[in-house]
């Protein structure tokens, strides 16, 4: 994967200049870029994320996430502060030029089991000052703002890359043993390694319509997408009593025309009281569906709208460049820490990749029933909706949302390489009682950000020496009913091996008994799961010891873990831009 003298630019640091280090450098903090810092932040990983704008993003682009998305979150500590400031629609309607509903999706009665609603919308400017304030908790990870990357060169060993300060010129090394491009569309990290784009971009213009309204100002209080051949619209109540909406426009019209003040009123009034709308944004914008031909160049990764771009019509743009961040920030923190070896970070492009590419096609076809356009087309399509809905079965895939891509990984880092039944998916997060702790509690409380090896309490009990020297913790589940006080408190602070090696033990109660009954359906005695919650292996009591050894064959650790690898940059090394808020 490396390629020697990757530059953009010089990234000699200026004479005399001692270059500084750290072990992440992470280009660009919007929702991705700053989620990607708090994970690591959380993991322990030295981190410097750098920001060419001086003050926040105050335009409300992003607009919503998902179950996927919430979990993420909550896996960076960050679940209330997120959820506070969302809001979960009841309903999603598609209506066409008449007003007439031919499809509809009951979001309400929808639960995936992960633990969260499968929709929420949020205000990004909301969001991104949650997730920036977010990485305060953290001394090891730095944020610079009004600073750009201006130079890349990469070698065996890291990156260095040369920032800049927008304002005074100023320039400054900085060492990392990995760089993750996190800045967006236009991301100069891709352009420093000379990955191109593939994709199309489509031609369609539409108008972004964001604004702030009371109540009972709003007209039309359930999201919709109006399926007019017209004018295709999408509208729906946001977050903090906003309001957002989309409209393609005509033919000939043109940009300055649609963002007048009189033209944006008749637009929202059919939704809206216009007289007490506030507009904070109104822009015009065109859709791409395109992915970056790598993700990775050597110690440079890309995430978020910097390694793909999807249509909007699944809300699933932001939540992608999530999954990403997701997906590495742990293996970049075990190969950090000596716990894995390198070769597992190739899994990221090969996992990440064909999800998205999957949701983006999904977004697509979902865009075509969307923006029929002409009068024939969209009266067949209506007849044709109304009609196949008719059909339990087929009601039920529309209205329970069933359409959109599991979360899943063909192949990567599981048990045998690819995905074998729910080998490779993600598991479900349902709610359990831990000793100690009032209330149910969502299950991810209970692991940790490691591996775990969660099974029926008596298997492997206490855990076997095959897991030692592995980064696994170990959970034991107890029937629903299960007296909490016969069971022992849960080790203090995080997940850690006992003297021997061998991982720490929580037990939990399982409240509803999803976690026995998911274990029956599947005739195992436990589950391995990784970091970010999807299933490594099955295991049955017999097959506990080989569970192990797969595992330690995917990560390709030295034999002590990690613990005698010579570190790298670390917490003791300032990052070479003083941290900005």
């Amino acid at each position: 994967m490396f390629r020697r003298g990757t530059t953009m630019g010089s990234a000699q640091p200026p004479a005399h200049q001692e270059v500084q280090e750290v072990e992440v450098a992470v280009v660009g903090c919007g929702p991705v870029g700053a989620l990607t810092a708090n994970l690591l932040g959380a993991r322990g990983v030295s981190t410097l994320v750098v920001e060419r704008s001086a003050t926040p993003h105050g335009q409300p682009r992003a607009f919503s996430c998902d179950d996927e998305a919430l979990r993420i979150y909550q896996q960076a500590g960050l679940l209330d502060e997120v959820r506070d400031e969302t809001i979960a629609p009841p309903l999603v309607e598609y209506v066409n030029g008449a007003g007439r509903v031919f499809a509809r999706m009951k979001l309400s009665e929808t639960d995936f089991g992960y633990g969260h609603a499968p929709l929420r919308f949020f205000d990004q400017p909301r969001l991104e000052r949650t997730l920036r304030a977010g990485l305060d908790r953290f001394p090891h990870v730095r944020l610079a703002l009004g600073t750009e990357l201006v130079g890349l060169t990469q070698d065996e060993d890291g990156v260095t890359v040369l920032l800049s300060d927008v304002v005074t010129g100023q320039r400054r090394a900085v060492r990392a043993r990995y760089v993750l491009g996190c800045d967006g569309a236009r991301s100069a990290t891709r352009a420093a390694v000379r990955i191109p784009l593939s994709g199309a971009s489509y031609a369609e213009p539409w108008l972004a319509v964001s604004g702030d309204v009371p109540p009972d100002a709003v007209r039309v209080a359930d999201t919709t997408f109006v399926c007019d051949w017209r004018r295709p619209a999408f509208v729906s109540p946001g977050a903090a009593g906003s309001y957002r909406m989309e409209f393609m426009l005509r033919p000939g019209e043109t940009e300055d025309e649609v963002q007048r003040p009189e033209t944006v009123a008749a637009l929202v009034s059919p939704y809206v009281d216009p007289d007490r709308f506030a507009v904070t944004r109104a822009v015009v914008y065109t859709f791409h569906h395109l992915v970056a031909q790598r993700w990775r160049e050597g110690r440079v990764f890309l995430l978020g709208d910097a390694a793909h771009q999807m249509p909007p019509f699944m809300g699933q743009g932001l939540c992608s460049g999530l999954r990403d961040a997701a997906n590495l920030s742990w293996k970049l923190s075990l190969v950090l820490s000596g716990a894995a070896d390198p070769a597992v970070l190739d899994t990221y492009e090969t996992e990440r990749r064909p999800h998205t590419v999957e949701m983006a096609q999904t977004s697509v076809r979902l865009g075509r029933v969307f923006l029929a356009r002409n009068r024939i087309s969209a009266w067949l399509r209506d007849t044709a909706l109304r009609a196949v809905q008719t059909v339990p079965r087929v009601r039920r895939f529309v209205e329970c949302f069933e359409f959109k891509p599991v979360p899943a990984y063909r192949r990567g880092l599981m048990a045998g390489g690819r995905r074998d039944g729910v080998v490779g998916t993600m598991f479900p997060q349902p709610r359990v009682l831990i000793p100690g702790a009032p209330g149910e509690r969502l299950l991810d409380e209970a692991l940790g950000d490691g591996f775990v090896v969660l099974g029926r309490a008596g298997v492997d009990d206490p855990p076997g020496a095959w897991w030692q020297g592995l980064p696994v913790r170990f959970v034991a589940v107890h029937p629903s009913g299960t007296p909490l006080a016969g069971l022992p408190d849960p080790p203090a602070g995080p997940p850690e091996s006992s003297a021997d090696g061998r991982p720490d033990r929580i037990d939990v109660v399982d409240a509803d008994g999803v976690l026995g009954g998911w274990l029956r359906r599947r005739g195992a005695d436990l589950v391995v799961l990784r970091p970010d919650r999807f299933v490594f292996a099955l295991a049955t009591a017999g097959g506990i010891e080989q569970a192990a050894r797969d595992l330690s064959a995917a990560l390709g650790a030295p034999p002590d873990g990690g613990r005698n690898r010579a570190a790298g940059p670390g917490l003791a090394t300032a990052p070479a831009v003083p941290s900005s808020s």
